[in-house]
């Protein structure tokens, strides 16, 4: 059996070696873990590792803090956690300990968690700049600046400020677009997830059914396929329930004739999915139903050819608004020129949102759109989801009847290459023909 892809030690250290490559000499980065949240009484959320910090560590545990030293003569990069502890770990599992922590992941030292008020001031102290996302761990952000105010209480004695506080998100995040062939092969891994879940869906969807029925389905194929998470609430819209962008209800009864909106992706190693289609509950769309569909169908189509290094990220959703404007007018859904509706943003009272967005270890991942007010080029490597849609709610004023409570997304994952791009969830059914033909072969 072929094993999974995961991310080597030897990545992650290579990332730490860049991202202290981008700071000023004689400095310090601080960045911590996620925490455990509370659900309710004594039960905790599901532990999620904070993005940033899985980047740089691949440590999947709560109450840990990164440091990163350039040049510091007993080891550059550091690691606090908590200590092993064979009562707690005996109710809520093995806990790895600063000395294998620092072995496996290639950290040059590590402390106990417990310690980090007598060490870390230490490492602060005269520091030209201090790196480190304010406002992020709100409850984190207390102890560094205390740990700043001790240093300048101190000062008499000796001690010496750090300098200047520099945001880290903006480094981390710009190593964080561009994906290494690790991270793409992981990628590929949560689509074909992904995939599982969609295409089981299909086969199991039919009038009658709550939505969260077939949630539940994409969730067994998810878990099925080596992805036991979702890398967002999955959304399962029924009828006009598709024409609430993040409908997360997923409780309503499924009708004969109602268009099903499923937006969901699995969660592989930290990394996220995201994939829409709209399905008939009923295995075959009505003509209304494929109008609309073969609109955002072309338009997604176009938006694909777009992404390509040289163009820029807006390039995309400038070529599905053309044809979605251009599609809405042959129905007769928008009346006018095309440049003319398209200047005066007449699309967005059927079309509201954007084309797509950064993917990676965020669902909406971490990446600048914009350099100096331009948008930014497309470079291989940058994976960016593709997503038009078309909403046409049932008291949408204006609209011939036919088309009243139709909604329509098409989203697809889309990697840049060196000659293109190449859209790695393709492997989901999507045009009219190929949807219809799938559902009709998996009834029974």
């Amino acid at each position: 059996m072929k094993a999974s892809p995961t991310i080597a030690p030897k990545e992650f250290a290579r990332r730490r070696v860049d991202l202290m490559a981008m700071m000023a000499p004689d400095s310090i980065a601080i960045l911590p873990s996620a925490s455990v949240v509370a659900r309710n009484s004594d039960i905790d959320y599901p532990f999620r590792q904070d993005s940033d910090f899985q980047y740089l560590s691949g440590f999947g545990e709560p109450d840990a803090v990164l440091v990163l030293v350039p040049g510091r003569a007993h080891g550059e990069t550091i690691l606090f956690c908590r200590e092993c502890d064979p009562d707690l770990e005996r109710w809520h599992g093995r806990i790895t300990g600063p000395e294998r922590a620092m072995q496996l992941l290639g950290l040059d030292d590590a402390f106990p968690i417990a310690d980090i008020d007598d060490i870390l001031p230490g490492l602060i102290e005269g520091k030209a700049k201090l790196y480190y996302g304010m406002g992020v761990h709100q409850d984190f952000d207390a102890q560094v600046i205390g740990w700043v105010d001790g240093i300048a209480l101190n000062q008499q004695a000796g001690s010496k400020l750090a300098g200047e506080f520099v945001h880290l998100g903006q480094y981390v995040h710009e190593l964080r677009l561009f994906k290494s062939a690790q991270e793409i092969n992981v990628m590929r891994h949560a689509a074909r997830a992904t995939a599982a879940g969609h295409l089981r869906l299909m086969s199991e969807l039919k009038p009658g059914l709550r939505e969260y029925h077939l949630e539940a389905e994409l969730n067994y194929a998810f878990a099925g396929a080596g992805a036991r998470t979702t890398a967002y609430p999955s959304i399962v819209g029924s009828g006009n329930n598709a024409n609430i962008m993040h409908y997360t209800q997923n409780d309503d009864l499924i009708r004969s004739g109602d268009l099903v909106l499923v937006d969901a992706g699995a969660e592989y190693e930290g990394y996220a999915a995201d994939v829409t289609r709209t399905l008939p509950a009923s295995g075959r769309y009505s003509e209304a139903q494929a109008d609309i569909y073969n609109v955002v169908l072309t338009a997604q189509l176009a938006a694909i050819a777009a992404v390509k290094p040289g163009n820029h990220w807006n390039q995309p959703h400038e070529a599905a608004v053309r044809e979605i404007t251009l599609g809405l007018i042959r129905l007769g859904l928008l009346q006018g020129e095309v440049n003319e509706l398209i200047r005066a943003a007449a699309f967005k009272k059927f079309y509201m949102h954007r084309t797509g967005h950064w993917l990676g270890l965020d669902v909406h991942d971490v990446g600048e759109y914009q350099i100096e007010g331009e948008w930014r080029v497309f470079e291989p490597g940058m994976v960016t989801t593709i997503e038009p849609g078309i909403y046409i709610a049932e008291d949408l004023e204006g609209v011939p009847a036919r088309y009243r409570g139709i909604g329509v997304r098409i989203e697809d994952d889309v990697l840049v290459t060196k000659s293109g791009c190449e859209v790695i969830t393709a492997m989901i059914p999507k045009t009219v023909v190929a949807i219809e033909q799938y559902m009709a072969s998996k009834v029974a």
